[in-house]
């Protein structure tokens, strides 16, 4: 592979990733793709090489757009998502428009020109709640909000794409993934600026829900063993394994902010809150990898991150940021 795009580059992971490939592989050449929603920002990739970056404005739900990139390139990697469960719920219909008619707009390009390798970024949460025991990647998907049913409506789509065109596309779902240029709706970028503020920091229900931990470095690695690795027509979980109950990691953050517990602000919990996602990598470390990050030191660097770059979210937690916020929490 020598030319990549990547949708939805400019937001959390897919920034991430670039800067990653980037880094790792000197030939290679990435286009980006993104729409620059609320939640894409191209201060994630400042500094970057743009000897062999570009950046390309549009949206994967355009399909006259997305043609045109996608017949630029070999490999295509989608993050492309409308990717928040609380946003899902206040109005689904930016999410089916995405990851459903989007991801059918990029099988279609990918089919009719021909593209060697179809990444679809997903995650754990199609599979729905688990009580005891890890999801397998052969498990059947059970989602339980419109963010996850969307998501697992376009993995179905690329793998009918796969069954009946024969498009190389691939699945990856990821655990709950943490780390720098986080868009601070997610809880740990919020808890942690808002504990830098010394605002309150609304925890759902009783805390006790229960996500798995993946640092964004090792999700990004993951991504890159499956698409190097990985077999077509396949889905592959990633896992941080390190899973924290919600509240463990709200007093994690108070500790590192050097904030108190009067901080933590109880709100009516969420509908439909899954009370724990947990998922079994054992078929990507077959393939050679494996998380590296301590959830503790993990913690502590993207804490650190936020200490240390205020000029990145400031500007963010306004405007439209400020408008979601109230909606979301001013009643609960």
């Amino acid at each position: 592979m020598t030319r990549m795009l990547v949708t939805g580059g400019a937001g959390f992971i897919g920034s991430n990733f670039i800067r990653y490939q980037l880094a790792a592989y000197p030939a290679l050449e990435i286009v980006n793709f993104d729409k620059l929603t609320y939640a894409g920002n191209l201060d994630n990739l400042r500094g970057i090489d743009d000897a062999r970056y570009s950046f390309v404005r549009g949206d994967i739900a355009d399909a006259d757009a997305i043609g045109p990139a996608v017949e630029r390139c070999d490999v295509v990697v989608n993050f492309a998502a409308g990717s928040h469960v609380d946003r899902s719920i206040l109005g689904a219909d930016e999410f089916i428009e995405t990851n459903v008619t989007g991801v059918y707009n990029l099988l279609e390009a990918a089919r009719r020109h021909g593209a060697e390798r179809v990444l679809l970024v997903s995650t754990d949460e199609v599979y729905g709640s688990i009580d005891e025991g890890s999801f397998k990647e052969t498990d059947p998907v059970g989602p339980r909000n419109p963010y996850s049913a969307s998501k697992a409506g376009g993995e179905l789509l690329g793998l009918s794409y796969f069954h009946t065109f024969g498009v190389p596309v691939s699945i990856s779902r990821g655990s709950n993934t943490y780390g720098p240029y986080q868009y601070p709706e997610k809880v740990l970028p919020l808890f942690t600026t808002n504990a830098i503020d010394n605002e309150p920091l609304p925890l759902y229900g009783d805390g006790r829900n229960v996500r798995d931990w993946l640092y964004v470095d090792d999700h990004c690695r993951g991504l890159d063993c499956v698409l190097r690795h990985g077999a077509p027509g396949e889905i592959y979980n990633i896992a941080g394994e390190n899973e924290r109950e919600n509240i463990a990691l709200t007093h994690r953050i108070l500790e590192l902010t050097g904030r108190g517990a009067d901080l933590i602000r109880p709100v009516k919990d969420r509908p439909g809150h899954d009370r724990r996602y947990s998922i079994d990598a054992s078929k990507l470390k077959a393939l050679g990898w494996r998380p590296q990050m301590d959830w503790d030191e993990g913690i502590a660097a993207t804490v650190r991150w936020y200490q240390e770059n205020e000029w990145w979210w400031r500007k963010i937690k306004s405007g439209e940021f400020l408008e979601y916020y109230r909606r979301q929490y001013a009643n609960r």
